[in-house]
């Protein structure tokens, strides 16, 4: 591979990658290959029309939102948007109410009268519009608002928390359960961001545009890892087992790239069972979610996220979402989807992270890259910063 006719090499070519990938182009006018392990661009927001007619998410639901302007900004400029907000129901003996908690899942559940004495109770006690993580709701001494409480927590939250992460009830870290809270409002809404929708095109067609500038190269099924090293004792860039002298960008994980020096940092991986229903649709919502009765998470139909563009009316395409430990030689268990977040790991991840900021030449962005949770206009977010940022010691 000649790699001197680079300026810029990316590892990666999911939205931290191909942002990071355009701004190096379009901003400095720089030369840059952007390598990528799968047969296609966008990562885990890789969507593509079955045979169904129906645009699927072959990692997942993703669905945008952002309360950032310049990052709805940045990717309007590649791509017009479907406007769609997000609406979840959680199933809960054999009742289906809206997620997260609300004032209306308060009455799907409760009897009229005891409901509206609650109701007064929360916005009393919270205010209007209030958003109250559940272990806040538990420590009220009200007994009929910690009978509400338990009753959320048992039959919404803990389940659901615990085969999402796979762990006991005891051991949901705080930061968790403060990403759930109950909502003193009747908007069902599952994010409450001004900008919300999905590219009209596609996700995939999106970072394809993304990564459209003349100043890019996009290399497919490339194995980066058996490419691209680092050299620890003379801190040298080394592509193909040549040195590299310009700006690699890695959006990987950073054991991997250290091939596990430090130890390997755990995460969570998903299974996804794909089923076609010939009828209109199958659910009255996007995403129903499952905390008690199956092995599932929750069950997505596409289908309301845009209509069907085959125009065939009575078929449907649904995902069905199982939650299992990330294993790297296990191709079932492979794709790391969620940092498992904790003081151990944060301190391990913080020793890889040493260990890259001795290469002057280095820049790290995205999820895996940076052990965190991000949501996708974190994850642009973050690329533009850290472009920024580079961009601001190169001129120094």
């Amino acid at each position: 591979m000649q790699v001197k006719k680079y300026d810029v090499i990316i590892v990666g070519a999911g939205f931290s990658g191909a942002v990071v990938a355009e701004q190096f182009a379009s901003q400095m006018n720089k030369k840059v290959l952007v390598l990528e392990q799968r047969n296609h661009v966008a990562g885990n927001c890789f969507d593509k029309i079955d045979s169904n007619g129906v645009r699927i998410h072959q990692y997942g639901p993703h669905l945008f939102h952002t309360r950032h302007v310049n990052v709805w900004n940045y990717l309007s400029q590649f791509t017009k948007w479907h406007k769609y907000e997000h609406k979840v129901l959680g199933s809960i003996d054999g009742k289906l109410a809206p997620v997260p908690f609300n004032l209306n899942s308060l009455h799907v559940f409760f009897p009229k009268e005891l409901a509206s004495i609650l109701e007064r109770k929360l916005i009393a006690k919270y205010g209007d519009g209030a958003k109250v993580p559940i272990l806040e709701l538990k420590k009220t001494d009200d007994t009929q608002l910690q009978e509400l409480a338990k009753f959320i927590y048992d039959k919404l939250f803990v389940n659901y928390t615990c085969k999402q992460w796979g762990c006991k009830p005891e051991e949901i870290a705080p930061e968790v359960t403060a990403r759930v809270p109950v909502v003193l409002s009747r908007d069902d809404r599952y994010f409450h961001d001004k900008y919300q929708g999905v590219p009209d095109k596609g996700y995939t067609a999106l970072v394809k545009n993304i990564l459209m500038h003349k100043n890019i190269t996009t290399k497919l099924s490339c194995t980066a890892s058996e490419l691209v090293k680092l050299d620890i004792i003379n801190k040298k860039i080394l592509v193909s087992g040549e040195e590299f002298n310009g700006v690699l960008v890695y959006t990987g994980m950073l054991d991997e790239l250290f091939n596990y020096s430090l130890g390997e940092l755990p995460y969570r991986s998903l299974k996804f069972k794909f089923e076609q229903h010939d009828k209109e649709y199958y659910q009255p919502a996007t995403t129903v979610n499952y905390p008690n009765e199956h092995k599932y998470t929750r069950i997505t139909e596409f289908k309301h996220l845009q209509p069907n563009l085959s125009g065939i009316q009575q078929s449907t395409t649904i995902v069905k979402e199982f939650p299992l430990d990330y294993c790297r030689h296990d191709l079932c268990k492979s794709v790391p989807y969620y940092p498992i977040l904790n003081d151990a790991n944060n301190s391990k991840y913080l020793d890889y992270e040493c260990l890259i900021k001795e290469f002057c030449n280095v820049l790290i962005a995205g999820r895996l890259a940076k052990y965190k949770y991000f949501n996708m206009d974190d994850t642009v977010l973050n690329a533009i910063e850290a472009f920024e940022e580079f961009r601001g010691k190169y001129n120094e």
